[in-house]
C-alpha cells in the first residue's frame, strides 16, 4: 500500500491525475499536472513503490545529479501531490505519473485507497489522443462523466468510444466499481504534430480543469507558448506544399462540421472564464 505522509484534513477534494505514455499525446495532460504543480506550489505527499507495476528495461531509471552534486539514481514512478489553490474553497490533489507495464487493477485500488485517505470526493482524469484534427483550429476536448448529474452540470455527452484502452480508461472503471465520481477529459491533438510539448493543447484541458473546481489557475507563459507553437507549425507547414495543402483539407473539413466550441453553452463558459480572470489580478 501507498505510505502517505501526515496531512491535515483537506477541504473537499478534486483528484486530478495523468499518466505519460499512451494516454498522453504530446505531454498535453501531464503539462496540465506539471503546471498545475508548479503555479500552486504543491508538495509531495506520496510515492508508489514503482517494483510492483513498472518494467524497468521499457521504463528505464536515470541517472544524474541532485541538488548538492550528488550522482542520483531516478526510478520511473507515480507520485501524488496535494495543493492549496489560492481563493478556493477546496483542495487538490494532484497525481502524475507512468501508465504502470502490469498489475492494473492493482495499480488503481491503491491509487484509489489513496485517494480515500485524502478523502476525494472527485477525481478528474486527463489524456490526449492524436486525432485528424488542424493545429490551426481550437483544439477540441472531449469529456465523460460516471454520473448523470455530472455529465449535466459539465454539459458532457456520454462516452461511445468502444475499442482498447489505456490507464486512464481502467482507472475510470476502477472509479464506477468503487462508486467514486469521476470525470473524464481527452484533448485531441494532430496527428502530424506528436512530439511535446503541445501548450495549446495544454490549454484546452486546464479549461477544463478550471470549470471542474471553478477557480481560475495562473496561466503564465502557456498563452504564450500556444501562440509561439502556432506560429511554428504555421511556418513548417506552408514550407512543404503538400502538408500545407493536408492542412487547409483538414481545416475545410472541420469548419464544416459543428464544432462544440461554437456552441453558445461554450463561449458563454468561455466569457465567464474571461470575466474571473479580470476580476483576479493573481491570475
Amino acid at each position: 500500500m501507498i505510505e502517505i505522509e501526515d496531512v491535515p484534513p483537506l477541504r473537499d477534494a478534486v483528484m486530478v491525475a495523468a499518466f505519460e505514455g499512451w494516454n498522453d499525446a504530446a505531454s498535453a495532460a501531464s503539462g496540465v499536472i506539471d503546471h498545475l504543480i508548479e503555479v500552486w506550489d504543491a508538495h509531495v505527499v506520496a510515492v508508489l513503490d514503482p517494483d510492483e507495476f513498472y518494467d524497468f528495461q521499457v521504463n528505464r531509471p536515470v541517472a544524474g545529479a541532485d541538488d548538492e552534486g550528488m550522482r542520483r539514481i531516478t526510478w520511473p514512478s507515480t507520485r501524488i501531490y496535494v495543493a492549496h489553490p489560492p481563493g478556493s474553497t477546496r483542495d487538490v490533489v494532484l497525481l502524475r505519473g507512468l501508465e504502470p507495464n502490469m498489475r492494473w487493477r492493482q495499480f488503481c485500488a491503491e491509487l484509489l485507497a489513496c485517494a480515500d485517505d485524502l478523502d476525494v470526493q472527485l477525481v478528474v482524469t486527463l489524456g490526449a489522443l492524436l486525432a485528424e484534427v488542424p493545429h490551426s483550429r481550437p483544439i477540441a476536448v472531449s469529456g465523460s462523466a460516471t454520473e448523470l448529474d455530472l455529465e449535466d452540470r459539465l454539459t458532457l455527452e456520454p462516452s461511445t468510444y468502444e475499442g482498447p484502452t489505456g490507464i486512464v480508461g481502467v482507472l475510470q472503471d476502477a472509479c464506477v466499481r468503487l462508486d467514486v465520481p469521476a470525470v473524464s477529459f481527452w484533448a485531441a491533438v494532430p496527428h502530424y504534430l506528436p512530439q511535446p510539448p503541445c501548450p495549446k493543447a495544454t490549454l484546452a484541458l486546464l479549461a477544463q480543469v478550471e470549470d471542474v473546481l471553478q477557480v481560475s489557475v495562473p496561466l503564465g507563459d502557456l498563452p504564450e507558448d500556444a501562440r509561439a507553437w502556432e506560429r511554428g507549425v504555421a511556418e513548417l507547414a506552408e514550407e512543404d506544399e503538400d502538408v500545407a495543402e493536408y492542412v487547409r483539407s483538414l481545416e475545410e473539413s472541420q469548419d464544416a462540421a459543428e464544432l462544440p466550441e461554437a456552441s453558445g453553452e461554450a463561449i458563454a463558459r468561455e466569457f465567464e472564464r474571461y470575466l474571473k480572470r479580470r476580476d483576479d489580478p493573481g491570475t
